[in-house]
């Protein structure tokens, strides 16, 4: 790989066709670095950065998928600044509000099951949160999560099976239904 002083500088012509690919993707490469940073202004900086870096080798794309190359970028320079810093800061709490209904009873509940959802794919390892939110928050087939974690699809599939499992372990105490006649999840 050039280093970054190497790269091109973009002509207009670039930066137009960047804009045109790439900015439909900022809101994944920001909500990909929220899970990942698990701060939301350290989201912004590395979304920013990650921008940047894209717009930098731009000349390297070769009209793949924009999302995941752009998410492979976000991924590259978390990787890179986590080298620097070695710190993991805390996930600030979930966003709270209630979702939209008529019955503030089930609006809470509601409010309640996302954060627990939260939490508990907060407190998975690193690897397997972002696999997860790669699949089920980014809807991303598994060759493209392939794709930005430069892993072979066999391995996507079986680590996405793991996150899976023990997000359900995560779940199963506070979100069972066991002593209300209801089926457990």
């Amino acid at each position: 790989m050039a280093r970054m002083s190497e790269a091109p500088t973009p002509d207009s012509g670039t930066v137009e066709r960047f804009r045109a690919l790439m900015l439909p993707h900022l809101d994944a490469a920001y909500g990909f670095a929220r899970w990942l940073t698990r701060d939301p202004v350290t989201a912004q900086d590395l979304a920013q950065e990650a921008m940047l870096r894209a717009l930098r080798y731009f000349h390297a794309f070769r009209g793949e998928e924009a999302r995941p190359w752009l998410l492979r970028i976000v991924r590259n320079t978390w990787v890179d600044q986590r080298a620097k810093t070695s710190s993991d800061q805390p996930l600030e709490v979930a966003e709270n509000q209630p979702a939209d209904g008529p019955d503030p009873e089930q609006s809470a509940l509601a409010g309640d099951r996302r954060r627990q959802v939260a939490a508990a794919l907060a407190a998975l390892p690193a690897d397997m949160r972002e696999i997860l939110v790669l699949r089920e928050i980014q809807d991303l087939p598994y060759k493209q999560i392939a794709a930005v974690l430069d892993l072979p699809i066999g391995t996507v599939m079986s680590r996405l099976a793991r996150a899976r499992e023990r997000m359900a372990a995560e779940l199963s105490g506070p979100l069972g239904r066991r002593g209300h006649g209801l089926p457990d999840l």
